[in-house]
């Protein structure tokens, strides 16, 4: 039997040829007739440029329709999709492409000439794709003949390598099967209550779980018209709502929709779901959503390498604060440090087993094999809580990540750049509330004795160094940084000291 994600998917494409697919802010309409030729002559493409099955297409551009697809063309080859935020540098760029290996890299049209170097030196053939549909790429498209076989899998087969940063700096990448993918997938359609009749709005980015699995695979699944935002844009997606049933989002969206003065109850009558995840998502917003719309949004919990994990109830009680329960055929469980269970509503860390774990880390079985427990499961470094009906809250994380406006951040690669720069001793990076990203980066420096830190200056130079979503938003200075006995930073007390950070 073939498990290819593809096909699965194809299989619930509507018998209608002219059901939308994809709807662009300017009407412009993708078809679901009109996908298996298009990803037909992408997979010929792919394969006349080499492309063979288990070999990895590694891509950071723009969010379009072509995009998706070359991902759907990817999966029909039976080769590995590895998307990448397009915030990362050149530099950072170079790290992904000696790991994945890849046999293509697909970047913007303006960027190659900046990265034709790092993808010769890790064997890569360099292809264009901007925004519009222009580059090497569609050229290639054009000239291809159509590759018709969808390629036999297992559901064991590895569809996309997901990249989640580590406490080290080492990106780590989380191996994805088909199996994995298709089972998250199939379960949130009826989770979520996904009907025929639904329009689901797509204003989130497709380089990580949440916008190009989760909110993807769930409208085609169910054969549903997308309204595909290039980028979220408060007053666009009001302008959308009145033509939709269903939003996925990240805090900031909803944040941000309510700082808007045209959105309201009335511009919500034609929605059935709200859904965030990919951050936590305050009480507060959670309370101050309803009262301005009278929708409870529906918060969830997931991550790079097991997809959706718990959801609060489509039916039911949404606690605000909380993750809701896990999804069915997904054991969950609170462990202290030697991995046995703690009572209900104590605190530990949060393991799971379930067909939507993750295959292992690319290339590397020793980080693999310690991220799992003897018993087979996976240990997600998130401290939580658990009550007597399973309803879980996320309080924590055992491991130093940040998440800000939905996008994990790693401090250790951040405090690595830091200390580098003239004048400092050493720093620790946190992240602190912020009512419109969820956590906002807050560097706390130590300068070399005599040495001044001009906090415009730093933010300047990491600017150069990093993706921007790294860059911490406010600098503070101290002469020395907190310690407990053994040595270590107590970042615990800097979270404290510069919790009001950001409070107007």
């Amino acid at each position: 039997m073939n498990e290819n994600l593809y096909l699965l998917l194809r299989r619930h494409f509507p018998d209608d040829p002219r059901a939308p697919w994809l709807v662009a802010p300017n009407g412009d309409t993708r078809y679901y007739g009109d996908i298996d030729n298009a990803t037909a002559r992408y997979a010929g493409a792919l394969q006349a440029l080499g492309l063979r099955p288990g070999e990895r297409l590694l891509a950071q551009v723009d969010k379009s329709p072509e995009v998706l697809l070359l991902y759907l063309a990817t999966l029909r080859l039976g080769a590995v999709f590895v998307p990448l935020n397009t915030a990362y540098t050149p530099a950072e760029l170079a790290y992904f492409l000696n790991d994945a290996t890849p046999r293509l890299f697909v970047a913007r049209p303006e960027d190659a000439s900046a990265l034709q170097e790092s993808a010769s030196h890790a064997g890569a053939t360099l292809l264009t794709l901007g925004s519009g549909g222009e580059g090497t790429l569609m050229d290639a498209v054009a000239a291809a003949d159509p590759h018709i076989p969808i390629a036999e899998l297992g559901g064991d087969d590895i569809a996309s390598i997901i990249y989640t940063s580590g406490t080290t700096g080492r990106s780590k990448g989380a191996m994805l099967s088909h199996d994995n993918l298709a089972s998250n997938a199939l379960t949130l359609i009826d989770l979520w209550g996904f009907v025929k009749n639904d329009v689901l709005l797509h204003a989130l980015p497709i380089y990580h779980v949440h916008g190009l699995f989760v909110a993807v695979h769930c409208a085609m699944l169910r054969g549903i018209p997308m309204r595909f935002l290039p980028r979220f844009d408060a007053d666009e997606v009001i302008r959308q709502l009145p033509s939709v049933t269903v939003m996925m989002g990240v805090p900031t969206f909803y944040t941000r929709l309510m700082d808007t003065p045209d959105f309201n109850r009335d511009r919500c009558r034609q929605m059935r779901l709200f859904i965030s995840g990919s951050a936590p998502l305050l009480a507060q917003t959670f309370e101050a959503f309803f009262a301005h719309t009278g929708h409870r949004i529906l918060e969830r919990y997931g991550m790079s390498e097991a997809g959706m994990i718990a959801s609060n109830p489509l039916e039911g009680e949404r606690v605000a604060g909380t993750v809701g329960f896990a999804l069915p055929g997904v054991t969950l469980r609170i462990c202290a440090a030697e991995h046995q269970t703690v009572t209900a509503g104590a605190t530990g860390v949060l393991q799971m087993r379930g067909p939507n774990v993750f295959r292992g880390y690319w290339q590397m079985p020793e980080k693999t094999a310690s991220e799992f427990t003897d018993d087979g499961f996976f240990i997600s470094g998130d401290m939580a809580t658990m009550d007597g009906q399973g309803r879980v809250r996320i309080v924590g994380r055992e491991k130093d990540l940040v998440i800000s406006g939905g996008l994990n951040v790693y401090p250790k690669e951040i405090e690595n750049a830091i200390d580098a720069l003239e004048g400092v001793n050493e720093s620790a990076v946190i992240g602190v509330p912020h009512a419109d990203l969820g956590e906002a980066l807050v560097a706390v420096i130590c300068p070399l004795p005599g040495a001044v830190i001009d906090p415009d200056s730093v933010i300047t130079q990491l600017k150069s160094r990093l993706a921007g979503f790294k860059v911490p938003r406010r600098i503070f200075t101290v002469e020395q940084l907190p310690r407990n006995a053994m040595g270590k930073v107590q970042k615990n007390l800097l979270r404290e000291r510069y919790a009001q950070a950001f409070d107007s």
